[in-house]
């Protein structure tokens, strides 16, 4: 977490030297030769920099980001389009509760997160590991990183990524979301490297196992502000944390709904 806070305080007191942005795939290789410099001073080792330099443009990333629709669904639509039915999601969710219930338990007493939320995010994101996407994670951040549309946003995240390839935590050719998005339950690199956990015990932090991806989303909502034995439907102050996870209201109801269920 101190190495995550280093970053970023690199970052936001380096824009003058920052490398220099592009809108297409021309200038990413003279990019990597920057951001290079800007990622060595922030830390980053040779595993990480070989990785920087190993990295491809990624087209469908561009493609993704440039035909993003924002569309809004009415909740019933959502339900439907993204979980089929509240019944039919729970279901599925409490096989999975059921045949590790005792480390569902003891996430939820270790950090005060009900299980149904949990469950509900990670069949939400990824289907429950279903698909974790199909882009090398690497690849995708450093070009939103490198894009100029958001690259304040995404370059302390693509940071975060090489420092995760120093620890071990990502390998060159990890496979995540169009934007970096990587494991079960689809944490930006940053967040991954700042509320990681290591919850079997392995000696590293892995979002692409189920415990370490699940432990580490309950400590992210304890982090924002989760308070454990209070309610969390629309109004309350744990439903407001979801907001933390994701920004859609309409997610957010979903979430809280299925958990219900879930834990019903």
């Amino acid at each position: 977490m101190r190495r995550l806070a280093f970053v970023f305080a690199l970052f936001a007191t380096s824009a003058a030297q920052a490398a220099t942005c592009g809108n297409d795939s021309g200038g990413f290789s003279r990019w990597k030769q920057e951001f290079a410099q800007e990622a060595a001073a922030a830390g980053v080792g040779q595993r990480g920099l070989q990785a920087l330099a190993a990295a491809n443009y990624s087209t469908s990333t561009i493609s993704a980001d440039r035909n993003q629709r924002g569309v809004r669904y009415a909740l019933n639509d959502f339900i439907r389009i993204r979980l089929g039915s509240l019944d039919s999601f729970a279901s599925q969710a409490r096989q999975r509760k059921n045949a590790n219930a005792a480390f569902f338990a003891s996430l939820e007493q270790a950090y005060g997160v009900p299980s149904g939320i949990l469950l509900a995010i990670w069949g939400m994101e990824t289907g429950f590991g279903r698909t974790m996407g199909n882009t090398p994670v690497v690849d995708s951040i450093t070009t939103v990183a490198y894009d100029c549309r958001r690259a304040s946003f995404f370059t302390p995240h693509a940071l975060a990524a090489l420092v995760m390839v120093d620890r071990g935590m990502l390998t060159n050719g990890q496979r995540g979301a169009a934007h970096g998005e990587l494991g079960h339950t689809q944490f930006l690199p940053g967040n991954a490297l700042q509320y990681g956990v290591d919850a079997n015990g392995d000696g590293r932090v892995d979002l692409y196992s189920t415990a370490d991806a699940l432990a580490s989303t309950a400590n992210f909502l304890r982090q924002k502000g989760w308070q454990p034995g209070q309610p969390y439907q629309e109004g309350t102050r744990n439903f407001r944390v979801l907001n933390e996870w994701n920004a859609a209201t309409v997610y957010q109801q979903a979430i809280a709904l299925s958990a219900v269920r879930i834990d019903g």
